[in-house]
């Protein structure tokens, strides 16, 4: 039980991190493929749709412990240091910054997600 315990407070202290992702992906020194991978971290973080449904027990929890932490470790990664020391200490400062909704992400990641499934309905569906 100690290990859910510590994985669900690493899991939060990196969501914590989605704000300082937000102000990286403005920064015009972020490397593009970061914005790409920081702009799906961040549209599947505001996304009603989840991979795996939160209502199907304990599978439901795997998005939370394992894919977003991977993806926001992933994006950091890709972030030059200085830029994520600049986007921390600008959050210290001025931590409402990023209280405001970004429907920017949540609209990429439902296109991506409509996209999927247009693909999937015309390899499969309209394939008869």
């Amino acid at each position: 039980m100690q290990l859910l315990t510590k994985l669900k407070q690493r899991a939060r202290q990196l969501k914590s991190e989605s704000q300082v992702l937000m102000l990286a992906y403005k920064d015009k020194r972020t490397p593009f493929a970061a914005k790409i991978l920081i702009g799906l971290t961040v549209g599947y973080l505001l996304s009603p749709i989840d991979l795996i449904p939160d209502f199907i027990p304990v599978l439901g929890l795997l998005d939370d412990l394992i894919i977003v932490p991977i993806l926001i470790s992933a994006s950091i990664k890709l972030i030059p240091a200085i830029v994520l020391s600049d986007a921390r200490q600008s959050l210290k400062v001025n931590a409402g910054i990023t209280k405001k909704n970004n429907w920017f992400f949540a609209i990429l990641i439902i296109i991506v997600w409509l996209l999927l499934i247009y693909f999937a309905y015309k390899r499969f569906v309209m394939k008869k």
